[in-house]
């Protein structure tokens, strides 16, 4: 289809790992609004493990989450970007992306896929699957480099964006649109969308692709396997319900030459704890001390699902030791013991 929108986006290395020259780092693709599934391509509405692709991808909405309301779902190819309007294509549309979304043969390249997993399951029915999180991939290079976890040190998409390793580039333009959706809570409802609602949509995801190529090349094999666990683990994150997610994809396998491996790896869960009415308050404690403490304590990420909800559970993820240490030490700030 024709399309008025362009945008440039950082070509990621060819398939033989030679790097792409300064020169050639950006090219210019066009930015497709899509209303009807016709207008995506084939091999992404079918996917097929003979033609296995990798889409940058992200959300937005106005309170995105199990309640609130998506608005755009970007896809970022090689070639273009695709923003799906869900507004004016409805459910219809966004439901035809339901194979795409949950097959393990496409790979899904997101930043932070929490609220993005909980807003496609509550309101789509559908289960986010085979993700590549920026985020966790960010965490596990740490790691990698040896540096000490910190809790809740989790980096944002503009400073990913800033880290001259992946991109080395200001993202000044998102802050101006958090400041309309300050303003304006609805700005991603409106339509036809305005340029800057187009630009601000396709730069979330213009630079997935290149971040996750240049990730890859750090990533050692055994973080490539926490990095798909994780990701399952956060797209299930806010997921809850009476399922327990036993309709889930299964979790991602370890390898064969890992599991072997004498520093073996540990497995990896999420658990969902409900905390009595009443009770949040002394698990989080006065200016968050209680939580901060847990989580100090536990090599664990703990999760709360705020303003958002659900207001009344606690999600863990981590090591099983750790994930139960965790439980512990939640429930014994629940007891009725001041």
């Amino acid at each position: 289809m024709a399309s008025p929108h362009q945008t440039h986006i950082p070509l990621p290395p060819d398939p033989g790992g030679t790097p792409v020259n300064s020169e050639a780092f950006l090219s210019t693709v066009p930015i497709h609004v899509v209303t009807h599934a016709s207008q995506l391509p084939a091999e992404f509405l079918q996917p097929s493990r003979e033609r296995q692709l990798v889409v940058g991808f992200d959300c937005e909405g106005v309170d995105l989450c199990r309640d609130g309301t998506l608005c755009i779902m970007q896809l970022a190819f090689s070639n273009a970007i695709y923003l799906v309007d869900a507004i004016e294509g409805g459910e219809t549309l966004v439901k035809a992306c339901k194979p795409a979304l949950e097959s393990s043969y496409i790979t899904k390249v997101i930043h932070d896929c929490k609220r993005d997993s909980e807003a496609l399951y509550f309101q789509f029915g559908i289960k986010l699957n085979n993700v590549v999180d920026t985020q966790i991939a960010y965490s596990l290079i740490k790691e990698q480099e040896g540096q000490k976890k910190v809790p809740d040190d989790y980096i944002s998409f503009v400073g990913l964006l800033a880290d001259p390793r992946f991109c080395g580039i200001s993202y000044d333009e998102k802050e101006e649109v958090r400041i309309l959706l300050r303003q304006d809570p609805k700005f991603w409802t409106y339509r036809p969308l305005s340029e800057l609602m187009v630009r601000a949509a396709a730069d979330d995801v213009r630079f997935l692709l290149f971040i996750y190529h240049k990730m890859l090349e750090i990533l050692s094999q055994r973080s490539l396997w926490y990095l798909a666990l994780r990701g399952a683990l956060y797209c299930r994150c806010f997921c809850t319900d009476d399922s327990n997610f036993a309709d889930w994809p299964a979790l991602p396998q370890a390898p064969d030459n890992l599991t072997a491996d004498e520093n073996a790896l540990q497995e990896e869960i999420l658990s969902v704890l409900d905390v009595p009415r009443g009770k949040m308050g002394r698990v989080i404690g006065k200016r968050g001390a209680n939580i901060l403490a847990v989580k100090e304590s536990c090599s664990a990420e703990i999760f709360f699902g705020g303003d958002k909800g659900p207001p009344d559970k606690v999600f863990i993820i981590g090591p099983v030791k750790q994930v139960k240490k965790a439980e512990a030490m939640l429930r014994g700030r629940m007891l009725d013991i001041y």
